[in-house]
């Protein structure tokens, strides 16, 4: 386990103990060690950047031209560039952005080295010739969606404000083509997007989604708004935010796929920026047509509307019951049976963070009857679908009442908890280990020896005894202090093995303390 795992994981471990951190901390904490790392390991649901080929829907009526004419001399096209004659420095424009069209290896650093963006960006002025403004703004697309430092090239040319003034031209097509070449800015980073704002992007792209305009238009344009809420590590302005609301809460009437997947990722990204943004994003009322979305037959929408809710339950109590108070679980029995594994997880960790949560909220979960599907899962899943289910149960044995504890208890929770303790995963281990000792501790004494035998019954005692020797000192310890405590009698090596612990490691000789909340957190 590396240093921050394992950071990431003490954190949320000393939680459960109570080591100073409330609910909606350990609910926040969980979150940041996790969703991290789902982050790294999926692929990304929305394109950054897009390039434009020459065959799309934005017709050329040149493009059957012999392909002999893509392989013009740069530097021959750049003298024919620069021509007062129109014709001639059209045609000229026109073939290198064909060259920065071709769908493997444009030559987009040659383009730069031959001081054409100068070209492109004064090109895109000449409003009498919009021809010329929309080849020009193509091609100043297609170079700002290659890598940051091509990107970067088309900013230093001082593109942006140019292409934010095409956004008041007549014809639509230069105007989307600026919206795309926009798009491409603002994905690169928070930078351009906060220069882009600071310019007076968002307006301009507000009434062009109240305008009547191709559906093919105002997709480029949710697209846009998509990249200006990434970036979670310096997030939008709350001004800004508050802006595009409406239009978002807008676009997510229409029934357009690709409208939908961007708009609802605009919102789940947004929702990712910590819990004042959260409330932001709850105040304009947008909350009722996400969970809508829970229910829809495309994937790639139900997607990034579970992603979204999750998001706001990693917030307060207060907004986490919000989302309770609009009948989210009732979307739920079908989204942890779904047949796509990743809606699963995500179902399963949007429930972590519901029982990580009050009583309340917890019996919540327990009345909509989704625990036996969330051990279903802890049984019979992929591991990391078994993961999320363990930090479910694990969540609900520090939140939940003694009741609450012994109904998970009456679903057999058991024995699929020791059956996990046989994983390599130390973290794993750790979340199980703590799930079974919270049970332990919260078991009525009438009841404790009917979960003891249980536990030895499925082969959790041995299991347990066996990770005494394990290297991780806090899963050793957690698994010593379960014997200690519960089960002193059944081995004729207790009495040895205690003494070799309490000489290797120093742990001391009270073992009273070892339940004791108020015992120091373990370090990893």
């Amino acid at each position: 386990m590396d240093a921050s795992s394992s950071k990431a994981t003490s954190t949320r471990i000393n939680s459960y103990k109570h080591h100073g951190k409330d609910l909606s901390e350990l609910r926040r904490q969980r979150t940041q060690s996790n969703i991290t790392l789902r982050k790294k390991q999926r692929e990304e649901q929305i394109q950054v950047k897009r390039n434009l080929p020459a065959d799309e829907n934005m017709t050329d009526e040149s493009d059957n031209d012999d392909k002999s004419n893509q392989t013009n001399d740069l530097n021959d096209l750049a003298i024919r560039a620069r021509s007062e004659d129109p014709t001639v420095r059209f045609e000229a424009i026109h073939t290198v952005r064909k060259l920065l069209s071709m769908g493997h290896h444009p030559p987009i650093d040659e383009v730069i080295q031959m001081n054409f963006l100068s070209l492109f960006v004064r090109y895109l002025t000449f409003d009498q010739y919009p021809d010329l403004q929309f080849e020009s703004a193509w091609a100043l697309t297609n170079i700002a969606s290659g890598d940051s430092q091509q990107t970067q090239a088309v900013a230093d040319a001082n593109a942006l404000p140019y292409l934010l003034r095409l956004l008041q031209s007549p014809h639509d097509n230069v105007c989307e083509q600026a919206v795309w070449a926009i798009g491409n800015l603002i994905g690169d980073g928070p930078t351009l997007r906060d220069n882009a704002v600071d310019l007076g992007i968002i307006q301009p792209l507000l009434k062009f989604i109240q305008k009547d305009i191709p559906v093919t238009f105002l997709r480029n344009v949710t697209w846009v708004i998509v990249n200006l809420c990434r970036h979670k590590e310096s997030p939008l302005s709350f001004h800004a935010v508050q802006e595009i609301l409406p239009a978002i809460k807008y676009l997510l009437k229409y029934t357009d796929t690709a409208i939908l997947i961007d708009s609802t990722w605009a919102l789940a990204y947004l929702l990712d920026c910590g819990n004042a943004m959260i409330q932001i994003v709850l105040d304009s009322g947008v909350l009722p047509d996400i969970i809508k979305l829970l229910a829809h037959i495309e994937v790639r929408i139900v997607t990034p509307a579970l992603r979204a809710i999750g998001n706001i339950v990693t917030g307060t109590d207060e907004q986490t019951q919000l989302v309770l108070n609009h009948g989210v679980l009732a979307y739920f029995p079908q989204l942890l049976r779904h047949p796509r594994e990743k809606i699963k997880k995500e179902a399963v960790w949007f429930l972590s963070n519901i029982t990580a949560g009050n009583k309340e909220q917890v019996q919540a979960v327990i009345n909509a009857q989704l625990i036996p599907d969330v051990i279903h899962h802890l049984r019979n899943s992929e591991l990391v679908i078994q993961k999320e289910a363990v930090w479910c149960i694990s969540n609900l044995t520090l939140s939940g009442t003694k009741e609450q504890i012994q109904y998970i208890v009456s679903q057999h929770v058991v024995a699929p908890l020791c059956n996990l303790l046989q994983k390599q995963d130390a973290q794993m281990l750790q979340i199980c280990l703590d799930a079974l000792h919270n049970i332990l501790k919260q078991t009525p004494d009438d009841d404790l020896e009917t979960v003891i035998m249980e536990i030895e019954e499925c082969g959790g005692l041995d299991k347990i005894e066996a990770l005494q020797i394990h290297p991780n000192k806090d899963i050793y310890q957690q698994s010593y202090d379960i014997i200690d405590k519960f089960f002193p009698n059944d081995s004729d090596d207790d009495d040895m093995l205690s003494a070799n612990l309490n000489t290797e490691f120093s742990f001391g000789n009270s073992n009273e303390n070892s339940s004791d909340n108020n015992a120091q957190p373990f370090q990893f």
